[in-house]
């Protein structure tokens, strides 16, 4: 009879809820360089994990999980340099953004010491109203020279996830597109695609999240791209075109807009 109970109670025990994804279709707008007011009609935004979420949107916390934000590369040197990833002796850094170093997921031991460094920020996320984060840089492996492998990056993005869920928040797979499912397997629920009209990766991020993508155009890439994703997606996706920047409203270079 008391294993009947107990079943019973387990049974009846709600369940933790599952991490809201963003509103398919949703307009959308990443606001990484700065928040400011988002535009009429918009409902999903990106911020900085130190900016505040948006009144009444579906929010999005950015956390650079994979490399160094340029601002905070010497606190990493000079606290924890043995999670910067090195190459014969000197700090690997991404070519392509100056002052970000990858970070060391190469092994069990270092993986958990960056989670546990990272956890606070997934906290903060959660604390100040977020309903997902934005783990920047997974396909950082693919810039490390072979010193990294995409197992790493997939074992330590599954960590991530798993403590965001448990914080309630949903993980977004921000490129990498040749992971193909192995990023939901890890734990993604949508993606946020960048130029993957350009790059003709639009079907393939479709492929594995349905309606849940985020696509974002550049103005310094051909107009042409943007053009035909409104075409093809503008009605029922998440298309916007942004320059490089990700400049906030009224500053030099600001660029927004939506296929509607």
């Amino acid at each position: 009879m008391r294993l009947a109970i107990l079943a019973l109670l387990v049974s009846a025990a709600p369940l933790a809820a599952e991490p809201l994804l963003p509103p398919a279709g949703g307009a959308y707008d990443s606001q990484l360089g700065g928040a400011y007011a988002p535009p009429p009609g918009t409902r999903i935004v990106s911020r900085d994990r130190k900016d505040p979420p948006a009144t009444g949107l579906y929010n999005i916390c950015y956390v650079n999980a994979f490399q160094t934000q340029p601002d905070e590369t010497a606190w990493w040197l000079a606290t924890h340099p043995g999670l910067i990833l090195h190459r014969d002796g000197l700090p690997v850094e991404d070519r392509n953004w100056p002052g970000e170093l990858l970070l060391d997921t190469g092994s069990a031991s270092k993986r958990k010491a960056l989670l546990d460094l990272m956890t606070p920020w997934l906290q903060g996320c959660a604390s100040a109203g977020y309903d997902a984060i934005e783990a920047d840089n997974l396909d950082s492996f693919s810039r490390s020279s072979g010193l990294l492998t995409t197992a790493d990056n997939l074992d330590f993005a599954r960590m991530v996830n798993e403590r965001a869920a448990a914080l309630g928040l949903a993980s977004g797979q921000k490129n990498a597109v040749e992971l193909g499912t192995a990023g939901r397997a890890a734990g993604f629920g949508f993606a946020i695609a960048e130029s993957c009209e350009v790059y003709g990766e639009c079907g393939s991020y479709a492929e594995v999240y349905g309606p849940h993508v985020l696509e974002i155009e550049y103005t310094d890439t051909p107009r042409t791209g943007f053009e035909r994703a409104c075409r093809e997606r503008g009605r029922t996706g998440s298309v916007v075109l942004r320059d490089r920047e990700l400049a906030p409203a009224g500053a030099p270079g600001h660029h927004h807009e939506t296929c509607r």
